[in-house]
């Protein structure tokens, strides 16, 4: 899975937008929450690494569960490691399970 087809999953969720807040190597996907609030963080993806390096925001429940079953699925890199993942998309997770990672990120961000 490549930067692109990650971005432009990420890019078609309602409100969605690309933002270079920590300068060119971490492209910071946000969007606003339900009450028309600040755009907030919700996906990050370090620039020109391969295989991607995807951070989520996550239920922290849901984060531990993930990061005891899959070796790929660690603390947020950089940030807060209760309610952040980092997801490195080497295969091991199934691009539906992705999907459903980045829109549980975006849910809990918005408010929908």
């Amino acid at each position: 899975m490549d930067h692109k087809t990650v971005e432009d999953y990420i890019l078609q969720l309602p409100g969605a937008v690309l933002e270079y807040p920590f300068g060119e190597g971490t492209a910071v996907y946000k969007a606003a929450d339900a009450h028309g609030g600040d755009n907030k963080m919700f996906a990050l993806i370090t620039e020109n690494k391969v295989p991607v390096n995807l951070s989520l925001k996550c239920d922290p429940q849901l984060s531990e569960t993930l990061r005891e079953k899959f070796v790929t699925v660690m603390p947020g890199y950089h940030l807060n490691k209760k309610h952040w993942n980092t997801l490195v998309l080497s295969g091991e997770l199934p691009w539906e399970e992705v999907q459903a990672l980045i829109r549980h990120s975006y849910q809990l961000v918005t408010g929908t």
